[in-house]
């Protein structure tokens, strides 16, 4: 029943807007404007000076959560189409998103580990991806669904793209923000808040636009997608907070490790699925993209989700000093 359901997505056509796409990477570069006026130089400094929390976010988003996702799809791979697991396992082998750095300022975890994570998994993405994905799918494929092999392709990343994420929307707006903090602090007291908000209903916005581009199809099978990628994603939060928990590290660095690692670039994952000259228009890949795009905006909702808990809640709060909780 649940196969044939999934199977049927092969045989839809999800929209995928160019336009919102460059819209979203606008948004993010506002975002990120607002995240770095909360950001301290000197703390990018005790991040590499003390690289561990690093260390163990990059092995939980590099190696972990994609060995996880193999797991899953295994465990469930009787009732998932060969098409909707390896949109799960292409997910996995994406890097890290950027709305991680803005959920974890929100959450009042360490911003700077995160911006950093998130940087050197997308500078890692033309290497790390097409590997994940060529091992994981590879094992899946062999022991598990032979039909997902006709999407079992040699993943191409471009260094273009890399550039664009790593300059364009993490770069440039953090050192404006940088240098906002630094020339204008009275400047910088007043936007804090104004773009701390503003970034939230930009998100809200962004989960309502792209529901509305497939609203239909998203009504017809979000059910079992839904609870799907609920658990994939739940994986990787528990993955990071666990690693982070394991590795001893401070509450602020668990929180950037538990969001960066939950938090994928699934738009990565779109963009891949939408190059012709990997997945060529005849592969039926129907799954793989309905999957990836209610990803994108799932990882929304779950990150304002747990932010908020972490927030406004005293969960997981010990050995967060009244100045931490304040910054």
């Amino acid at each position: 029943m649940y196969v044939d359901l999934l199977q049927q997505l092969d045989t839809e056509t999800i929209s995928f807007n160019q336009t919102g796409t460059r819209l979203l990477g606008l948004f993010m570069v506002f975002v990120m404007y607002g995240v770095a006026l909360g950001l301290k130089p000197h703390f990018f400094r005790s991040v590499l000076n003390r690289p561990r929390s690093l260390f163990i976010g990059l092995v939980c988003q590099w190696v972990v959560l994609p060995f996880f996702t193999f797991l899953l799809c295994a465990v469930l791979h009787n009732i998932l189409s060969a098409t909707v697991a390896m949109g799960l396992i292409l997910v996995a082998a994406c890097p890290g998103g950027a709305v991680s750095n803005f959920m974890t300022s929100f959450s009042k975890g360490n911003t700077e580990l995160s911006v950093i994570m998130n940087a050197i998994t997308t500078m890692g993405a033309p290497i790390f991806t097409p590997i994940n994905y060529a091992i994981w799918g590879g094992l899946y494929v062999k022991y598990f669904d032979a039909a997902a092999g006709s999407v079992l392709r040699t993943l191409q990343v471009s260094p273009l793209l890399v550039s664009y994420t790593v300059i364009i929307i993490i770069g440039i707006p953090i050192l404006l923000g940088l240098l906002t903090v630094r020339f204008a602090p009275k400047v910088t007291d007043r936007l804090k808040e104004i773009m701390r908000y503003a970034s939230i209903a930009i998100f809200i916005g962004i989960v309502v636009m792209m529901l509305s581009q497939n609203f239909n199809l998203f009504g017809k099978y979000i059910g079992i997608v839904f609870v799907l990628v609920l658990v994939h994603n739940f994986c990787g939060l528990l993955i990071g907070y666990v690693g982070a928990t394991i590795g001893s590290v401070p509450v602020k660095d668990r929180r950037a490790v538990t969001l960066g690692v939950g938090i994928q670039n699934s738009g990565l994952g779109l963009i891949l699925l939408f190059n012709t000259n990997i997945f060529p228009p005849e592969i039926i890949k129907g799954g793989m993209v309905f999957v990836t795009a209610w990803w994108g905006i799932w990882h929304i909702i779950s990150g304002l989700l747990v932010s908020g808990i972490f927030r406004f809640t005293s969960f997981d709060s010990v050995g967060l000093s009244k100045r931490n909780v304040k910054r």
